[in-house]
């Protein structure tokens, strides 16, 4: 590896916060037994908070950002990964207590890790990122959970919430692979037809959900997958019918939840939480080795921006104001 290597540092000294790409070096990286070459990170909500002021997740610093990266180990201290293999990171708090992706060097614990499988490409793996593993979970718990775990009837007709962001669009295309009939939320009017393209059957205006929600309300969901919360969920759960299971992992519109038990106790409707941060090592692989059958790359693409990090540090302020759509991922090498 160089003796130098650029990674964006984030600092804090009393009021006066800071972001810039610096050049480092190899004692920087104090966590892990792990070092791995970073092929692609991405931007995530959280990055952009985190990059704004530490969003008080970051407790010390100087600091290295970014909750995901793919890329190959360097050196490994941890006989279950060795140098060449190709790996995959996301969650554990990564970019939050432990140093992260936005860096040409990552050293990380070994469990942190799942190796990458053969049918994606490292670009891939981080096209998906934290957003599509995220993305991966709901689908599967909206879905595979009540048919398969719960017997259930069969989900055919869904609704995806915040559907023009990085999760929602990716749950989109995931769950008209699964062969259902999606239903897509955004406010976005030019994202429209994006949507239908990756498998949208039907697309809704976000104001039609964010207002108060009945008790219960006509069904018409068999699962949903909600990245907002706040009203639009307490709508969609008013809407959600016998049985479903709404799958919820996100927070942009409101942290807080105005509903009642009337949907759980007479639909049976059942609310899950998708913790995506502390998935267990099995399950992350099992999902990752899911996705190549899933994901359809030649449309998602068309809705990704590679940008590098000097760049990343101009975009994520627009994805703080609502500016940004898709995915934006970034080339450790650009």
């Amino acid at each position: 590896m160089p003796d130098t290597f650029k990674a964006i540092i984030i600092n804090q000294k009393e009021k006066d916060f800071t972001r810039e790409v610096k050049s480092i070096d190899k004692s920087f990286l104090k966590h892990g037994d792990v070092l791995v070459k970073v092929d692609y990170s991405s931007l995530n909500y959280k990055d952009a908070l985190i990059l704004k002021n530490g969003a008080r997740l970051v407790k010390e610093f100087p600091h290295i950002p970014g909750i995901d990266f793919s890329g190959k180990v360097v050196e490994s201290e941890n006989s279950n990964y060795k140098s060449g293999d190709e790996v995959i990171l996301t969650g554990w708090r990564v970019g939050e207590i432990y140093y992260g992706g936005y860096s040409q060097y990552a050293k990380v614990n070994a469990d942190f890790l799942v190796k990458k499988p053969k049918e994606l490409t490292s670009k891939q793996a981080m096209i998906l990122g934290t957003a599509g593993f995220t993305a991966l979970q709901c689908s599967f718990a909206t879905k595979t959970t009540r048919e398969e775990l719960l017997l259930g009837e069969k989900v055919e007709n869904v609704i995806v919430t915040g559907a023009s962001g990085g999760v929602g669009s990716i749950a989109v295309m995931i769950l008209n692979k699964l062969g259902c009939n999606v239903t897509a939320v955004t406010s976005k009017e030019s994202n429209k037809e994006y949507l239908k393209s990756i498998g949208a059957k039907n697309i809704i205006n976000t104001s039609d959900l964010n207002k108060e929600a009945k008790p219960l309300d006509k069904g018409l969901w068999d699962g949903a997958v909600d990245t907002v919360g706040g009203q639009i969920l307490a709508n969609v759960l008013a809407q959600t019918k016998e049985g479903g299971i709404v799958a919820a992992c996100g927070n942009a519109v409101d942290i807080k939840l105005n509903t009642t038990v009337m949907p759980f106790i007479i639909r049976g409707v059942k609310l899950w939480g998708i913790n995506s941060v502390n998935a267990s090592t099995k399950r992350r692989q099992f999902l990752w080795n899911e996705a190549s059958k899933l994901i359809d790359f030649e449309k998602l693409d068309k809705s990704i921006k590679t940008i590098g990090l000097e760049e990343l540090l101009d975009v994520y302020s627009k994805m703080l104001k609502g500016e940004t759509s898709g995915r934006y991922i970034i080339d450790l090498n650009k």
